[in-house]
């Protein structure tokens, strides 16, 4: 497995942010995953977009955190969003039930539109 995940923060209008997921998501990924959603908040966005087009592997830990971070997000009354997903991970989030809490799509541009980033 490749090394741990990095994760790139994008501005996408005034209500919503991207974070550009690569690498493994795992238990390691925690601190990277976290900064990540605090400097998407930071300008106060109501829709947090997870593109995982650049995921390589994620494990039971790696859901985990994507658990507590639906946590925080809600604590924010923000939504989630999450394209990129290959047919393998998007049956993990129907089998852990993520799908009925994070809005999947298949491309940025209908996951924008769902957020309502103008």
């Amino acid at each position: 497995m490749s090394q741990t995940a990095t994760m790139d923060v994008r501005q996408a209008g005034r209500s919503a942010s991207i974070v550009d997921v690569k690498g493994d998501v795992t238990a390691n990924s925690e601190d990277v995953l976290m900064d990540a959603y605090n400097r998407a908040s930071e300008s106060g966005v109501r829709s947090i977009v997870l593109n995982f087009e650049g995921l390589d592997y994620m494990n039971s830990g790696g859901i985990g955190l994507l658990v507590t971070l639906l946590v925080r997000a809600n604590r924010q009354r923000q939504q989630l969003f999450a394209y990129g997903l290959t047919d393998h991970y998007r049956q993990i989030f129907e089998l852990t039930r993520l799908d009925e809490a994070v809005g999947i799509y298949d491309n940025e541009r209908d996951a924008l539109a769902a957020a309502g980033a103008r």
